[in-house]
């Protein structure tokens, strides 16, 4: 009866992966050269049908997205403001003036004049209507520029609930428009020092996680808004994220492109670099701000094809590889053909007669 010859640990290059070193692979094999039996293993990954997909993985910052300041429309005396990292979400008080609140609204255009019955048609009505119904008090109120009887009672349902005078009319100086929720970063005035319309009375980020890259030109010209990417965060947690925004190429004073602090290489053959802006998908905890992340721009991707984890992969002589096929309570060997290689999701695309989606295979224990 033949015995089992113990593992041999190869070193194996990945073909076509720059820069990903060597993976170290597991083959067993009976001495004849013929599979042995094999129990099950007691690790498993399954063989799953997906896209995979090589990338350019680059550094980033995960921060907030968007910039915010908000602007004080009327005069007063501030005799409130939020504390720094304060979420400020539409409806809810940006500030005190005089001891009354100054409700935070959605929109991008600011208020210039008082909002009341018999004013002219105009986009800051219709900027108020979009806000009552968003709020729950859009009961016959129609979305237009007109300030229509509708309007008039619309508001007073919400002053009277938001804790303000309750006219039918919002003055100058009640409301303030910025295009979000405004996460405080900072305020630029102080309690008890007044204000007056167009000064700024606080700033700060969007509420939606966000992660800003400097990407060198070369790679810029493969990146695009809308594009996915895959994100790594400091504890392992992989995000899918997208591209929202790609800005201009840094410029130095004389005109030319500047030397980007985010260029690849070191050294002093610097690439110019333009940020690029993405946003994750879903919530992201216990990550503190400003933490460095990796992401991973698509190169080339394979869509609905066969994947295991890289640690599935053994090695087989002639630089050929297999993996090992939970089957009831016996494993069996199965030959491989091998493509993409995505670091990031750690799969690899594979295929082989016998494969099939749903499967198991085995892995090292540490990393089933």
């Amino acid at each position: 009866m033949n015995r089992k010859r113990a593992a041999v640990v190869a070193g194996v290059a990945l073909a076509g992966l720059a820069g990903a070193g060597t993976v170290a692979l597991v083959s067993e094999r009976s001495s004849g050269g013929q599979p042995a039996a094999e129990e099950a293993p007691a690790a498993t990954a399954p063989v799953v049908s997906t896209d995979v997909a090589r990338r350019q993985t680059l550094s980033g910052t995960l921060g907030r997205s968007g910039t915010y300041t908000v602007i004080a429309p009327g005069h007063g005396t501030l005799t409130w403001l939020p504390a720094n990292g304060a979420v400020i979400g539409r409806g809810k008080p940006a500030y005190e003036v005089d001891g009354k609140p100054v409700i935070l609204l959605f929109g991008e255009r600011p208020p210039w004049r008082a909002l009341q019955s018999g004013m002219t048609d105009g986009a800051d009505v219709q900027q108020l209507e979009d806000n009552l119904r968003a709020l729950g008090y859009g009961a016959g109120v129609t979305v237009d520029q007109h300030f229509s009887s509708a309007t008039y009672w619309a508001i007073r349902r919400w002053q009277k609930d938001s804790g303000l005078p309750v006219t039918g009319t919002v003055p100058l100086g009640q409301v303030v428009f910025v295009a979000g929720a405004v996460r405080v970063s900072a305020a630029d005035a102080r309690a008890g020092s007044a204000v007056g319309p167009g000064d700024t009375v606080e700033h700060g980020t969007g509420e939606q996680r966000a992660i800003t890259v400097q990407v060198t030109t070369y790679v810029l010209a493969s990146v695009h808004v809308g594009d996915s990417v895959v994100v790594s965060l400091p504890d392992g947690t992989i995000k899918p994220g997208t591209v929202t925004t790609v800005g201009a190429v840094a410029q130095q004073q004389n005109g030319s492109a500047g030397a980007g602090q985010g260029s690849q290489g070191g050294g002093s053959n610097t690439q110019p670099t333009a940020p690029v802006v993405i946003t994750l998908t879903g919530e992201v905890s216990n990550v503190i701000e400003d933490a460095q992340v990796q992401v991973g721009f698509t190169v080339d991707a394979h869509p609905g094809v066969l994947a295991v984890p890289i640690p599935a992969l053994r090695a087989l002589p002639g630089a050929q590889y297999e993996v090992l096929v939970a089957d009831g309570a016996q494993t069996r060997h199965v030959t491989v053909r091998v493509g993409i290689f995505d670091q990031i999701a750690n799969l690899v695309e594979v295929s082989g007669d016998g494969l099939a989606a749903g499967q198991r295979v085995a892995v090292p224990p540490d990393t089933a």
